[in-house]
């Protein structure tokens, strides 16, 4: 019976997503393009995909902006609270280079030192569709994580 309930939990989780971000310094671009995406327009959540209010309750971590110094621990202590299996897309070129931000004396990037990255949508800033691509790429690499999960 445990089996059965594991199955069921394991097949509604994969269809449904869910999503936390993380703004580790951006300059906001790269998130007005990620809330361009959950409203009507983009309309995300008609794939399942679906804000998190908390890291605990996500499938998939949306991180934006450098790794500054202020904001270091406070990713690594938010990805330590996602549940495994999870997925890490970064959004945008500052998570994996600093962009115009590189060199500053505040920017300890890039995101690939601190935690390993799943999914990276370039640009500066990504259309909402890239981002769309993106997270669905991460929707497919968690259920392969999943699966190996239960091998």
């Amino acid at each position: 019976m445990a089996g059965k309930i594991t199955q069921l939990m394991d097949e509604s989780a994969a269809k449904s997503p869910w999503l936390y971000h993380i703004n580790t310094g951006s300059c906001n671009g790269c998130d007005i393009e990620l809330v361009a995406c959950l409203t009507p327009r983009y309309d995300a959540e008609r794939f399942g995909f679906k804000l998190a209010g908390s890291p605990r309750h996500a499938d998939i971590v949306v991180v934006s902006g450098p790794v500054t110094s202020q904001s270091k621990e406070r990713l690594i202590r938010t990805l330590a609270q996602v549940p495994e299996p999870k997925c890490v897309v970064s959004i945008g070129s500052c998570p994996r280079s600093g962009n115009v931000f590189k060199g500053s004396y505040s920017v300890e990037g890039p995101l690939e030192k601190y935690v390993h990255v799943d999914v990276s949508v370039a640009g500066c800033t990504p259309k909402p569709e890239a981002i769309m691509e993106g997270l669905y790429r991460a929707a497919q690499i968690l259920t392969e994580k999943r699966k190996a999960m239960h091998k």
